[in-house]
């Protein structure tokens, strides 16, 4: 599949004066917001492919995030965003079949250091995709994952959560850690793992659990995959960890997005993307408000 065939390169240059005084404003402009998306794409659908991948980079185009994270990535895809995104850096959790991947605003997010996590026992190519960045100097710990799918599959989900949030316990407690991806998770697995840890928020609770944006996965809504059946779960999902010190990230609202259908008269995905707003602020002393 070749979904670059007879598409115009990038017309956004990035050399030039002018080109670097446009990156300077943007780096000067709203240092103290921080906006996320993360999005299973359904690469391995061929229908469409090459349709949805342009809705995909028109929704990027539209909202401009600081970071994106992006699940059921395939080669074709990927080498469609290189060519088309070229104002992020984009970190790939593999290079065959299909994979995570992180996307990164040039000018506002500087990468550190990446990192593979195999999951041991997965029976479907899932692993985890850590990425630890500079957010205008406050330091931050980027993860995504596409947990098991399916309900028979519910043990190795997980563990493989379990080993996502020993990660996130991992990393030092002065750096803000986000996790974003299709979990695939179903209330009561969440539930019977005694809910998350001290100091880890699931971002859309601590919102308020607004009900617009409540299913992510809705075959009564998103006929992508022409169900017979109506299913409406909450599969893609946002974790935040907050720093003690330092800069201190509050998520701010999340909304859904790809819900409109495009020309070819289908969905981006069969997923909805996740758009989320952060509000950054920069500080020394400890944290006074918890996140539960």
């Amino acid at each position: 599949i070749d979904l670059t065939e007879d598409e115009p390169t990038s017309s956004r240059s990035e050399g030039g004066s002018g080109a670097g005084q446009s990156v300077q404003a943007e780096q000067d402009e709203d240092k103290d917001k921080l906006s996320l998306v993360t999005w299973n794409i359904d690469g391995l659908d061929s229908d469409n492919l090459r349709e949805r991948s342009r809705g995909l980079c028109s929704y990027l185009a539209l909202y401009s995030p600081d970071v994106v994270f992006l699940q059921e990535v395939i080669p074709p895809i990927l080498d469609y965003l290189k060519k088309r995104a070229v104002s992020y850096n984009i970190i790939e959790g593999n290079d065959e079949y299909y994979f995570t991947a992180i996307m990164l605003k040039k000018s506002r997010v500087k990468l550190l250091k990446r990192e593979i996590v195999p999951f041991p026992s997965t029976s479907m190519l899932r692993n985890l995709l850590i990425a630890e960045v500079s957010f205008f100097g406050s330091e931050l710990c980027l993860m995504t994952s596409h947990l098991e799918s399916c309900k028979e599959h519910s043990k190795e989900r997980v563990n493989q959560l379990k080993m996502v949030l020993k990660r996130i316990g991992e990393v030092s407690e002065n750096v803000t850690v986000i996790f974003g991806g299709d979990t695939n998770l179903r209330d009561q697995e969440v539930t019977k793992l005694g809910g998350l840890p001290s100091g880890v928020c699931d971002v859309w609770e601590y919102l308020g659990k607004p009900e617009h944006c409540r299913y992510t996965w809705d075959t009564k809504t998103n006929n992508n995959k022409k169900a017979r059946y109506f299913c409406r779960l909450r599969f893609d999902r946002v974790l935040l960890r907050p720093a003690k010190q330092g800069a201190q990230i509050t998520p701010q609202h999340m909304d859904l997005i790809g819900l409109e259908k495009l020309d070819c008269g289908r969905f981006t995905s069969d997923h909805w993307g996740i758009h989320c707003g952060f509000t950054v602020q920069t500080q020394t002393s400890p944290a006074t408000t918890a996140l539960h």
